[in-house]
């Protein structure tokens, strides 16, 4: 029998290349420039129709849902019958592809929570910078483990500037790279000589889905954990000659390790939630991948609370985290529905698809029929006061999905929004 010879696609991109996040307003916080853009289309300097009215939300008023409400329950509330019952029924003709958790955390009622097919694993794509980013904070607290209200941590981020290296090729995902001289917004990939803050690594990793600017975000975590204190002034010579001198058995289990530590200390199990391997070729030549990745709707939604409930690292940590997956620009996929327009949207949305060009030659984009993966994490606020949280994931062969998004969006948002509730 001849060998079946695949002629595969593989993108790993969540969030596509066409949103941006943190609050426009938040340049002084942060130093990333490119906010300093955002902040004239806000001021109507520069004319932009990307962002909608939900988009214009302050660094201020971004807070956690669900600090007061932590003894409330464990790991995720009962069921709600009710809500259950009309979550059902957006699933019939999707059930084999589909599968969602959802918690209704509205100020002044009960906590509401359903769910379908939560446990099913699914490869999460870029839904695992998610893990990246807990990572990444987790190796600020142990650089400053006494800093209880976040502001070392927060300059050592907006001060050390890192250089790419080959952790961060290759990469067809666009970064926004804004000069203040010309005052021009530009999109480019990344390269070696690469040179942002930390703060905008973090930017570029949660805003535009960068696959290098995750494996360089993965890669400092790893050196926090390891240098500890001695970070600050650690150079990237001093970095490469520990990479270089460190047999790769022990890196891999290393980054695998502290990759995922943020995760089970929240109590999600490794079935339910892991990242296995970086993003990029020219990390992997430094270290390789152990065990695979996974990700599941349970799994995703026991992250929103912990964020929601200040348990991931800490409350300044978790409110740092949700600032930065805050939609600041043209919105996709789940959040793309007009019915989000004038919420808050708080979104990592990732795919990952695999086409055989023998069954089919014309098998385009998100279109996969091998694998099709799609996946969004939506945390929703509504000016009437809903708040909810979605985690949907979907494998569908050989068609775009993107619609199906959202079209649950809109149907879910209304459902949430019911008054009669």
């Amino acid at each position: 029998m001849k060998k079946l010879i695949l002629t595969s696609i593989i993108l790993a991109c969540i969030g596509f290349f066409a949103f941006n996040t943190y609050p426009i307003d938040g340049y002084e916080l942060t130093g990333i420039k490119r906010l300093l853009y955002w902040e004239k289309v806000k001021s109507g300097e520069i004319k932009s129709s990307r962002i909608p009215a939900g988009a214009y939300h302050s660094v201020n008023s971004i807070q956690l849902n669900l600090t007061d409400r932590k003894n409330e329950f464990d790991s995720i509330p009962p069921v709600d019958d009710a809500l259950q019952s009309k979550i059902d029924q957006l699933f019939k003709g999707l059930n084999r592809n589909y599968s969602l958790t959802v918690l209704d955390m509205t100020e002044g009622k009960p906590l509401r929570y359903a769910q379908h097919r939560e446990k099913s694993g699914y490869q999460p794509g870029s839904v695992g910078k998610l893990v990246v980013l807990a990572s990444l904070f987790q190796g600020l607290d142990m650089v400053y483990p006494k800093d209880k209200h976040f502001k070392k941590r927060r300059s050592l981020l907006k001060s050390k500037h890192i250089t790419a290296g080959k952790w961060a090729v290759h990469d067809h995902h666009t970064i926004p790279v804004y000069n203040e001289d010309i005052e021009k917004l530009t999109k480019r990939t990344v390269n070696e000589k690469d040179v942002f803050t930390l703060f905008e690594w973090l930017d570029h990793m949660v805003s535009v889905s960068n696959n290098g600017a995750a494996s360089v975000v993965w890669r400092e975590s790893l050196l926090m954990h390891v240098f500890k204190e001695d970070y600050p002034e650690l150079t990237y010579e001093q970095a490469e000659a520990y990479f270089k001198n460190t047999p790769r058995a022990d890196l891999a289990t290393l980054a695998n390790d502290i990759v995922n530590a943020p995760l089970r200390d929240l109590g999600i199990s490794k079935d339910e939630w892991r990242l296995g391997s970086f993003f990029t070729h020219g990390a992997s030549s430094y270290i390789p991948g152990k065990g695979g990745s996974i990700g599941s709707p349970i799994g995703l939604i026991k992250f929103v609370l912990a964020l929601e409930k200040g348990e991931i690292i800490d409350e300044p940590s978790s409110l740092e985290m949700k600032r930065l997956i805050y939609l600041t620009d043209r919105r996709i996929r789940y959040a793309a529905s007009k019915k989000l327009d004038s919420a808050a949207v708080y979104f990592k949305s990732g795919s990952l698809y695999k086409c055989d060009r023998n069954k089919n030659p014309n098998c385009g984009k998100y279109q996969g029929n091998v694998s099709n993966y799609m996946n969004s994490v939506a945390i929703v606020e509504q000016p009437d006061g809903t708040k909810y949280a979605v985690c949907l994931m979907s494998n569908v062969l050989g068609k775009n999905s993107a619609y199906d998004h959202l079209s649950l969006a809109s149907k879910i948002d209304d459902i949430m929004r019911d008054q009669s509730n």
